[in-house]
């Protein structure tokens, strides 16, 4: 499955709106080890915006980063405490509901194979064990009790890159709404979650980037847009976080929980727009661990999904899937 950490976004959504006319104003700066942006209709000063981000962004870290070793979730999957907190709880509910959905194919405890793959923290091995690793991943093997986490196996570990960055996304959109701010969008390392209209009174417009291996700048190369209202959009691909092993094969950040091994297929990203950014996240992140033919399949029996889907036609160039719920997000289909 896809691996987001706190420090990287594997996709690319780059934002496109027109630059801020009256009464907009643009904050940048960083969350989360990559970047964030936004832009709001409001007469509060950006540094006041800001300074709600950074506690949004330590509060975040201090929840579910697997970097900082005294982070909650780091001591959870230590064995150190098995006490929760609401974020913990909510993501790993919604990510049990997407992990059904997928048949297993989406599962937050695939951190041993991540890191042993060498995507989270440690050098990884060319080619690991993961027969023996694939003993302490699965869903079953960890429920909820209250506010502790109980694990069948104290060798279960939780990764919740492929979520907490929209969950974040969610959190900023909530502090915006609580300021009375109706117009905005926000965007955390390309994840992206907006409300009312932008500076010309239309839709935002956002772009997903063309999923070529190099392309490493978001927005430098784009191969479709989006136009986005009370909405939140995600993508995930496998062109950003890979290693090419001794054989010269691909070996993707993205691992599959079944198999145990890297989930390299010609879907080279996908993109989900949803109401909730965490939801996003964690269904793009499903269709990169299912692969082409089953992400297609899957998409094709829930056409209520907005999804776009970017592949490999197998001579040098691109096809692209849409359903029809994400057409009527993208101009240039109609």
């Amino acid at each position: 499955m896809t691996t987001r950490a706190a420090i990287s976004l594997l996709l690319a959504a780059a934002l496109t709106a027109c630059s801020p006319r009256s009464g907009y104003i643009s904050v940048d700066g960083a969350m989360l080890g990559t970047t964030v942006h936004v832009s709001a209709r409001t007469s509060l000063p950006p540094g006041t915006i800001y300074s709600h981000l950074q506690r949004i962004d330590s509060a975040a870290k201090a929840s579910m980063s697997v970097f900082d070793p005294r982070s909650l979730l780091s001591r959870i999957n230590a064995g150190l405490t098995d006490s929760l907190d609401e974020h913990i709880i909510y993501n790993i509910k919604l990510a049990e509901r997407i992990s059904l959905m997928s048949g297993g194919r989406y599962d937050i405890t695939v951190k041993p194979l991540v890191e042993a793959y060498g995507f989270i923290g440690s050098q990884g091995m060319q080619s690991p064990d993961t027969d023996s690793i694939l003993r302490f991943v699965g869903f079953s093997k960890l429920h909820i009790d209250g506010s502790r986490l109980v694990k069948d196996d104290p060798r279960v570990q939780i990764d919740l890159n492929s979520i907490a960055k929209g969950y974040t996304v969610d959190l900023a959109a909530r502090m915006l709404d609580e300021l009375g701010i109706e117009d905005y969008i926000v965007e955390i390392g390309g994840e992206i979650r907006c409300r009312g209209k932008n500076s010309r009174a239309g839709a935002w417009t956002v772009g997903i980037d063309t999923p070529f291996d190099g392309n490493d700048l978001p927005g430098r190369d784009l191969y479709t847009r989006v136009e986005l209202s009370d909405m939140a959009l995600a993508t995930s691909g496998n062109y950003r976080r890979y290693r090419i092993d001794e054989n010269g094969n691909k070996v993707a950040h993205t691992i599959d929980p079944v198999t145990g091994r890297s989930s390299v297929s010609r879907l080279l990203s996908a993109t989900v727009a949803a109401e909730e950014c965490a939801e996003a996240d964690a269904l793009c992140t499903m269709f990169m661990a299912l692969g082409a033919d089953q992400a297609l399949e899957f998409a094709g029996n829930h056409p209520e999904m907005a999804v776009c889907f970017i592949l490999d036609n197998g001579s040098g160039g691109y096809e692209t899937y849409i359903s029809e719920a994400m057409k009527q997000l993208m101009p240039d289909t109609q």
